[in-house]
């Protein structure tokens, strides 16, 4: 029986203008954003929509780009020409990558395109909030997600990570740049929130941007700001990131993504402490402490001509290596039970128990995606499960052999090692044989397991004589 789920608190932008001429759609919209705590208001036009914009205050206005009377193009500019706007999110069937440039530059905060689901629009408007809490100066972090992205609720107990954490005490309380390296999905923004939180500047804004994320044309914009007037539809002084995050930290991810036009201005900001807004003469002093994260090989990159070597050395003052999680098995184990809670809790389903043979594929697997792949593994298994965990609630994927197994070698009883239709065959009666032990025999889930139809399943089987 599912558990009763708590009514999730208002959201901090929570009046919600929809404007889209398709009935449809503003009922999809109204549907999808009322559960979760928004006040959702619908217009069919632009020019109905000003109207109730005139009437009274929306923290957020959700409009298509085309509409009758008058079109999105329209209502943006009279909204961005106000003293304080909303926030304003376009969306359209029908644009590409350079309507989503004109719309931003026009003083829209995001565009999304149709079709989009539930999670597109919310993630958008979650995002939106964080940053209009930076602008408005609310900068302490509430209580509970100080204690979600703490350093002590890091998880780990394998040497590796128990090596990193003492890294992060010793190293939290200095301004000290930081160069935090690991695969995707190994927690780098966490390693980032962690000094963050650590540190004398705990209740300043933590502030996160993806460089490889934003368009190189609007980077430069987004990290140091830009004045009204620098640019064709700059049509107010806007704040860069480098300002949002001034006595807090900075966390530029995927740095190796970062042209190298934008690499110069960056070695300016870090050397200096002061940025310049595009469009302006007069320096401005900042004092943001910049943790700088990647999943490339800055000296390979450097090596090669695509990355400034002195912008990398004047990263690279300290640095973390992150291992992967096939290099710190031991925090496989803790890591499940973590997920289990959170994901059981945040769906409303009682914690399930997880058979002996899915924990022994979860152990094994070699999880190229990380902690992040093994999360969404998880969550998967607790909602497809039905009390118990079992194999056939996991991908497929996690039957291939274990990680580490040594390759075949010549004495492995194939007659030409180096013929790959032996090796194929090999493989497949490998993985027959590891689906048919993980469903105990069941053939059907077998055959799930392994994307097969059940008749190829029992064709297979006679042929490698498994019984």
């Amino acid at each position: 029986m599912r558990e009763r789920r708590d009514r999730p608190p208002p959201p901090a932008l929570s009046r919600v203008l929809v404007v889209d001429d398709e009935e449809n759609f503003r009922h999809l919209l109204s549907d999808m954003l009322r559960p979760e705590g928004y006040e959702v208001t619908a217009a069919s036009d632009g020019e109905e929509a000003l109207a109730l914009l005139a009437g009274r205050p929306f923290d957020v206005v959700l409009c298509d780009l085309r509409l009758p009377r008058l079109d999105g193009w329209g209502v943006l500019d009279a909204l961005c020409g106000r003293v304080r706007p909303p926030v304003v999110i376009m969306m359209s069937a029908y644009g590409d990558r350079d309507t989503a440039l004109g719309v931003m530059k026009r003083g829209a905060y995001d565009y999304v395109s149709k079709p989009f689901t539930a999670e597109d629009v919310l993630l958008t408007l979650r995002k939106a909030e964080e940053r209009e809490r930076l602008r408005r100066g609310d900068v302490r972090p509430k209580k509970e997600a100080l204690g979600q992205l703490s350093f002590a609720n890091i998880l780990a107990q394998s040497p590796k990570m128990l090596e990193i954490f003492a890294v992060i005490r010793k190293i939290a309380d200095y301004k000290t740049t930081v160069l935090v390296m690991g695969e995707s999905g190994t927690g780098k923004e966490l390693i980032a929130r962690a000094l963050h939180f650590n540190s004398p500047r705990r209740d300043n804004p933590f502030v996160a941007v993806n460089c490889g994320a934003i368009p190189a044309e609007l980077l430069e914009s987004e990290l140091f700001g830009h004045l009204k007037g620098s640019f064709t539809d700059a049509v107010r002084d806007k704040k860069g990131l480098f300002e949002m995050a001034h006595t807090g930290t900075l966390l530029l991810d995927e740095i190796g993504e970062l042209p190298l036009t934008l690499q110069v201005k960056l070695l300016r900001a870090l050397q200096g402490e002061e940025i310049r807004r595009v469009g302006s003469s007069q320096p401005t002093k900042v004092d943001a402490r910049i943790v700088a994260a990647t999943v490339k090989d800055l000296q390979r990159e450097v090596r090669e001509g695509r990355f400034r070597d002195d912008l990398y050395y004047r990263l690279n003052v300290l640095s973390i290596h992150l291992p992967p999680l096939r290099e710190r098995r031991e925090d496989i184990a803790l890591l499940i039970d973590h997920f289990l809670d959170k994901h059981s809790a945040k769906h409303g389903i009682g914690k399930p128990e997880i058979h002996k043979a899915a924990l022994r594929a979860l152990m094994d697997y070699h999880w190229p995606g990380n902690v992040r792949e093994l999360e969404n593994t998880l969550e998967r298994a607790v909602i497809l499960a039905a009390g118990t965990i079992g194999a056939e609630d996991l991908p497929p994927s996690l039957l291939a052999p274990p990680a580490g197994a040594p390759p075949a070698e010549d004495g492995d009883g194939l007659d030409d090692p180096l013929s790959l239709k032996q090796r194929v065959r090999s493989l497949e009666e490998s993985l027959i044989r590891r689906a048919l032990e993980l469903s105990h025999s069941n053939r059907t889930r077998a055959a799930k397991l392994l994307d097969i139809s059940h008749r190829t399943l029992l064709y297979k089987m006679q042929e490698y004589g498994i019984k």
